[in-house]
């Protein structure tokens, strides 16, 4: 029986990507949500002016915008099943790595919709209504109600804190996967790859 050599050392094939516009969505939300953080944080600091009020409202405008987008993608999601964890990578990762693979992509897309509901429940409760993109009017999410208000507030912080800190988790375990196990996988949601 005859072996070829070049079928030993060739190298397996690559895994399995996600579809373009899976990978358009992961991307845009990624930027928005990072933006989003940022002015969040920055605004915060601000002394009352203008300038605090006009980020104020470009927050809120985006946070919809994130918001329509997460529900988009969480449809897609539904609707188109991502590819499987290569076999090998399954194969090399403990456990309790891979229940924490799907808990915190689940906790993730929890968190894309808590944070703006919860921010537009606060805007509505302190009594601003959200008119997006200074054009349109939105329904207030809860009646304006000051205590109400007061209790939002830290849970819309709280919950974006946890979306950063899920956030930098996966970024931190797609480059272990990158620079340490070398095993491709980052490159199924890099765009324009095939």
């Amino acid at each position: 029986m005859h072996t070829d050599a070049s079928a030993l050392t060739a190298s397996p094939p690559p895994p399995a990507r996600y579809g373009a516009i899976a990978i358009a969505l992961h991307w845009v939300l990624a930027l928005a949500i990072l933006a989003m953080l940022g002015v969040g944080w920055y605004m915060t600091g601000l002394p009352f002016s203008p300038q605090r009020l006009k980020l104020y409202n470009w927050h809120k405008w985006a946070g919809v915008a994130v918001l329509a987008l997460s529900v988009l993608r969480l449809a897609w999601r539904l609707a188109h099943r991502p590819p499987a964890l290569p076999a090998p990578v399954r194969a090399a990762m403990p456990r309790w790595q891979q229940v924490a693979h799907h808990g915190t992509h689940h906790l993730m897309y929890a968190l894309f919709l808590a944070v703006p509901l919860v921010g537009w429940a606060y805007s509505s409760a302190a009594g601003f209504p959200v008119v997006f993109l200074g054009l349109v009017p939105l329904t207030d999410f809860v009646a304006p109600n000051p205590e109400l208000a007061e209790a939002l507030k830290p849970w819309h912080a709280w919950t974006a804190y946890a979306l950063a800190a899920l956030a930098a988790l996966h970024v931190a375990a797609a480059l272990k996967h990158q620079v340490i196990d070398r095993d491709g996988l980052l490159g199924r949601m890099l765009p324009g790859r095939g």
